[in-house]
């Protein structure tokens, strides 16, 4: 099974992304740092964070799954905040993303936050809202099961030394996967850990 773990950055290598995840055709696409706006029509967008603009893809979810027409895809938001296309304002979701090949089933998951909970007025303050996303598939070709867990690891600004948050978040993944993973197969681990 080929299963691929990026860390999407909001689209901003978004032809080399694309044409990266058509030709690998993974089995499992696990993706952090993804974006969908159910509403925007642009393909690019601005991301304002404490002087800095980052240019965003606001339907990164629904490219990725354009680029994956065999694949079903799971969406799983952290925070809800603002883009910008020049003085318009954007909604859109900002969290992780999960595409499975149609030809394995998806027989369990877990969806659960690691730190903090969901942001439905802003992307929050730092260290920002985080999830993990858990799913036990099986797979009808080779009659096995196998479970995946990813998530994106807490940005702290002063660094990637361990703290207690980190440690909290590792516990409470750790908790989650014990939720889905029975013990006795294979399991992956995956994400943008920071």
């Amino acid at each position: 099974m080929r299963i691929i773990s990026l860390n999407a950055w909001g689209g901003r290598l978004h032809e080399a992304l694309i044409g990266y995840v058509r030709d690998a055709d993974p089995d499992v696409l696990c993706l952090q740092e993804v974006l969908r706006a159910s509403d925007a029509a642009v393909g690019w967008a601005l991301y304002h964070d404490a002087g800095l603009d980052l240019p965003q893809r606001p339907n990164l979810f629904e490219e990725i799954s354009a680029a994956l027409p065999g694949h079903d895809g799971f969406f799983c938001p952290t925070s809800r905040g603002e883009l910008f296309d020049g003085d318009t304002a954007i909604a859109a979701e900002f969290g992780l993303a999960t595409f499975v090949r149609t030809s394995h089933s998806v027989i369990a998951q877990g969806l659960d936050f690691v730190h903090g909970s969901f942001s439905s007025n802003g992307w929050g303050d730092h260290p920002r809202p985080r999830n993990a996303h858990c799913i036990r598939l099986f797979s009808r070709e080779n009659a096995s099961t196998l479970t995946i867990a990813h998530m994106h690891g807490l940005r702290d600004p002063a660094g990637k030394g361990d703290t207690a948050a980190r440690e909290e978040q590792a516990e409470a993944l750790v908790g989650l996967i014990e939720r889905v993973w029975p013990g006795d197969e294979g399991l992956v681990v995956c994400g943008d850990f920071n």
